[in-house]
C-alpha cells in the first residue's frame, strides 16, 4: 500500500538550458494548455521522449496529482528539460539502463517509492532465468523417461514431487558432495541404484562414480565442482517448479523492477550459490539437492533491505515488518519438511542481505542517512567475500560435521527415516 502524498510541480530558477541552483515548489494549477497536457491525464515514468516532447517543452508547465482512488491517474510536470532528461532513460544503452534507469529528482524517487512505481519496467533476467528453468526441467523428465520409461519416477521409490529419481538427478547435476569431494560415509566405491534400476529392492547398483557422471572421476579424487551452480537450474518435481517459479516471477520480477536487472542478476546467482555452499558443508552428505530456492530467499532478503532503509517513507512499515517475519518463519519451516535443503534458504537470505545492502538502490534522505548507508555498504562487501572464502575452504579440507556437529538439525528433524540425522541416507532433496 502506498501513502497518497500528492506531488506538485517544481521550477528551476535561472534560464532552462542552465543547472538549477534551487529548485522550489510552487502551487500547480488545474488549467492546461492543448499543447502541454497528455489528454489522458496519465503520468508514465517509463514514457519514450518523443513521445513526451510537448510536455517537457522549455515552457513552463504545471500540473496536480488529485487524492483519488486511482494514485496513477495523475498529471505531473516539470518546468525544464533538466528535471526531464533522466524520464527518457529509453535513448540509453540497454545495458547502462540495466545497470541505472535513470536518476530522478529525489522527492520523485519518494514520490514513487510510495506510489510503487518501479525504476525498471521489464524484469527481463526473472523471464530468462525462468524460462530456462523450465527447459531444463523438461530435458530432467527426458532423462528420467528414457532411463525408466516414465518421466516421473515411482520405482523403486515414489519422488512425492513428481519428478524424476535421485539418481537422474545426480547425473544432471544436483549437488552431491560424494560427486564433489571424498566423503568417508559415502565413498565413492558405494553401490547405489542405477539410473534404469525400477525394481524395490533395487536389483541394478551402479557406484558413486556412475551416477555422478559427467565423465567420471578418472581414478583421482572427485571434484565436480559446478555443482554448487547447476543445482540453481534444476527442480525435483512439477511441486517444486510450480512453487519456485511462482515466486520467481512474483516477489523476484518485482525486486528486479527496484534493483535494476544487473543488480539482481549479482544478487541472484550470489545468493543461489552460496545457499548450496552453505548446505554442501552441512546438509545431509548422502542426499542430492537441486532447486532455485536459495536464490529466491536471497531476493526475498532484499524487501528487509527496502523496509529498513526506507523505514520513514514506506506506509506502514510495522505491518510490513509483521507480515514479513511470518513469512521468513513459514518459509524456514518448510526446510523441515522431508525432501527439503533449509540451509540453502538460510545461505541464500543471509547472502541476499549482504549483496542487497551493497547493491540497492537506496533513497537518502539526509547526509546523516547516506553515510550509515555507505558503512553498512562497506562492512557488507568484505564479509560477503569472507563467509565465501571460509565455507569454501571448509568443505573441501575439512569435515563439517566435526566442526558444527549440531547444525545439521537446521534442516532435520532426527527420525528413523534419514537414520537420526546422521546424513548417510539417500534420497532426494530441493
Amino acid at each position: 500500500m502506498t501513502s497518497p502524498v500528492p506531488l506538485q510541480a517544481y521550477h528551476q530558477h535561472g534560464s532552462s538550458g542552465d543547472h538549477p541552483d534551487t529548485i522550489t515548489a510552487v502551487p500547480s494549477n488545474n488549467t492546461h494548455s492543448s499543447e502541454s497536457h497528455d489528454p489522458q491525464g496519465d503520468y508514465d515514468p517509463y514514457a519514450d521522449a518523443t513521445s513526451q516532447r510537448k510536455p517537457w517543452s522549455n515552457t513552463a508547465f504545471s500540473g496536480s496529482l488529485t487524492d483519488t482512488a486511482d494514485m496513477r491517474k495523475s498529471s505531473l510536470s516539470y518546468g525544464s528539460k533538466e528535471l526531464a532528461e533522466p524520464i527518457a532513460g529509453d535513448q540509453k544503452p540497454l545495458l547502462a539502463r540495466w545497470l541505472d534507469p535513470g536518476k530522478f529528482p529525489i522527492e520523485q524517487r519518494i514520490e514513487n517509492k510510495r506510489r510503487g512505481i518501479p525504476r525498471q519496467r521489464y524484469p527481463v533476467v526473472v523471464w530468462a532465468l525462468t524460462a530456462t528453468m523450465i527447459a531444463v526441467f523438461v530435458y530432467e523428465l527426458v532423462v528420467n523417461a528414457q532411463a525408466q520409461g516414465s518421466p516421473v519416477s515411482f520405482h523403486p521409490v515414489v519422488n512425492p514431487m513428481l519428478g524424476p529419481s535421485g539418481s537422474a538427478l545426480i547425473r544432471v547435476g544436483a549437488r552431491f558432495p560424494p560427486c564433489m569431494k571424498t566423503v568417508s560415509e559415502v565413498p565413492v566405491t558405494l553401490q547405489l541404484p542405477c539410473l534404469n534400476d525400477t525394481a524395490n529392492p533395487p536389483d541394478q547398483l551402479c557406484t558413486i562414480e556412475e551416477i555422478c557422471g559427467h565423465g567420471g572421476f578418472h581414478g583421482q579424487e572427485p571434484n565436480q565442482w559446478w555443482r554448487f551452480i547447476t543445482p540453481i537450474f534444476l527442480h525435483a518435481g512439477f511441486v517444486h517448479i510450480a512453487l519456485n517459479m511462482l515466486a520467481q516471477i512474483t516477489a523476484g520480477a518485482e525486486i528486479e523492477k527496484e534493483m535494476g536487472s544487473g543488480g539482481f542478476f549479482i544478487l541472484y546467482f550470489a545468493a543461489g550459490i552460496f545457499g548450496n555452499v552453505l548446505g554442501g558443508n552441512f546438509s545431509l552428505v548422502g542426499v542430492p539437492s537441486v532447486g532455485a530456492s536459495g536464490a529466491i530467499f536471497g531476493a526475498l532478503a532484499v524487501t528487509w533491505v527496502d523496509l529498513f532503509a526506507h523505514w520513514r517513507i514506506l506506509y506502514k512499515p510495522g505491518r510490513r515488518l509483521f507480515w514479513m517475519l511470518v513469512e521468513l518463519i513459514i518459509g524456514i519451516g518448510i526446510g523441515y519438511i522431508p525432501y527439503v535443503d533449509n540451509f540453502a534458504h538460510i545461505g541464500g537470505f543471509v547472502m541476499g542481505l549482504l549483496v542487497g545492502t551493497t547493491l540497492y538502490p537506496v533513497i537518502s534522505t539526509s547526509r546523516r542517512h547516506r553515510v550509515i548507508m555507505w558503512g553498512f555498504r562497506l562492512a557488507a562487501i568484505p564479509l560477503a567475500i569472507i563467509l565465501y572464502v571460509l565455507l569454501v575452504r571448509n568443505f573441501y579440507t575439512s569435515n563439517p560435521y566435526a566442526a558444527c556437529s549440531g547444525c545439521r538439525y537446521l534442516s532435520c528433524i532426527p527420525r528413523s527415516a534419514n537414520n537420526y540425522c546422521k546424513g548417510y541416507v539417500y534420497l532426494p532433496s530441493i
